[in-house]
């Protein structure tokens, strides 16, 4: 089986585009959506293009920490960020927002979260890579497929969160 080095998901909700790019942007809240995430530091209180935060993630026993920078930050549109492992790149992931109300007195909204795995065609890619299964637990080989799942839960709870109001 071949390596997949980006994977998408995406959810039809029952709420506008600017409340799902409140809850995706708020970096404090993605312990709540994340099945990996536990808590964020950030530095600063705005997010925008530039903010550095660090995410503090576990899979069972297994803890690690990765430092990030959000790259777009559009309100309504779309959110990203770029994943770091002491200095080498490991991933960028990101929400794209789409409205697809067919009623406008009736908000429907596509949230779409993606992931691109870095750990390739760089200086660190190898050491990125070994540090991932190490603290992870997960070869770089199944990240996709871990993430993946992951998404789908992320989803499914921003999506229950928006539509409850």
């Amino acid at each position: 089986m071949e390596r997949e080095w980006v994977v998408e998901e995406s959810v039809a909700v029952e709420a506008g585009a600017r409340t799902l790019y409140a809850a995706v942007a708020d970096l404090r809240r993605m312990r709540e959506w994340s099945p990996e995430v536990f808590a964020t530091w950030i530095r600063g209180r705005k997010i925008a293009p530039g903010t550095k935060f660090v995410g503090f993630n576990r899979i069972g026993w297994r803890v690690w920490f990765t430092t990030c920078q959000v790259t777009v930050a559009v309100p309504g549109e779309a959110f990203a960020f770029r994943v770091s492992a002491f200095g080498a790149p490991v991933a960028l992931w990101g929400y794209r927002i789409e409205d697809i109300a067919d009623d406008p007195s009736a908000p429907r909204t596509r949230l779409t979260e993606y992931w691109e795995d870095l750990r390739r065609d760089n200086r660190g890619a190898a050491f990125a890579s070994l540090l991932g299964k190490v603290f992870t637990g997960v070869p770089a080989e199944r990240r996709a497929a871990v993430n993946r799942e992951g998404m789908r839960a992320t989803l499914a709870r921003i999506r229950t969160a928006a539509e409850k109001g």
